[in-house]
């Protein structure tokens, strides 16, 4: 008898949906001073830390940004700023439209 793996499932921090863990972009909050927090892209899944997931889709930021849904996700209460996580979605979006 054969095991099937199935890849792990987790949902999207922007739209919601639950999708593969290999479609989506896990990103981790980095103090960066006190009270101070970076949203960093975590394409290889290994930093450590509580890490959320999110579309590689400008849409999606878009989205929970305006839900601010990465403070909860992330489980931290400070000023986080998304600025390296905008620019790994902007790419990773480029990337996908060639």
């Amino acid at each position: 008898m054969t095991v099937r793996r199935t890849p792990p499932v987790r949902t999207c921090v922007g739209c919601r949906l639950r999708a593969s863990s290999s479609e989506l972009l896990r990103f981790v909050a980095i103090e960066s001073g006190p009270d101070q927090f970076k949203a960093v892209p975590d394409p290889a899944r290994r930093r450590p830390g509580r890490g959320a997931h999110l579309h590689p889709d400008p849409a999606c930021l878009a989205l929970a940004e305006r839900r601010r849904a990465f403070g909860r996700a992330l489980r931290i209460a400070g000023v986080l700023d998304t600025g390296p996580l905008a620019e790994a979605v902007a790419l990773a979006a480029a990337e996908q439209s060639q």
